[in-house]
């Protein structure tokens, strides 16, 4: 089981919190929501709770709670640029649909 981050998301990450003064990393998780089922929740993670899966990568931590990780295992997550928009990309191999926006997928 585990969470990767590529080097671009890493950078960016680490300039953020940089910038902001505080935090660990990365909260990811899944709610339900979109077309296609599950969107992605992404956040800047200040602190853990006691029930959190924490994974390390590249010096910083990606915080996840237990029932996302059934649908977030083996996912890297990359911090791309296109043209003139940014964020981030979640490379998951458990996903089977997502909608054509790309905010929802299914597992």
């Amino acid at each position: 089981m585990a969470i990767t981050l590529t080097e671009a998301a890493a950078r960016h990450v680490s300039n953020y919190l940089e910038k902001r003064g505080k935090g660990i990393g990365l909260r990811l998780g899944v709610k339900t929501s979109g077309c296609s089922g599950l969107a992605y929740v992404l956040e800047f993670a200040d602190q853990t709770e006691d029930e959190d899966l924490v994974f390390e990568d590249k010096g910083l931590k990606v915080v996840i709670d237990p029932k996302s990780l059934v649908y977030l295992d083996g996912t890297e997550v990359d911090f791309v640029r296109e043209g003139l928009n940014e964020g981030f990309k979640f490379n998951n191999p458990n996903v089977q649909n997502q909608c054509g926006c790309g905010e929802s997928f299914h597992v």
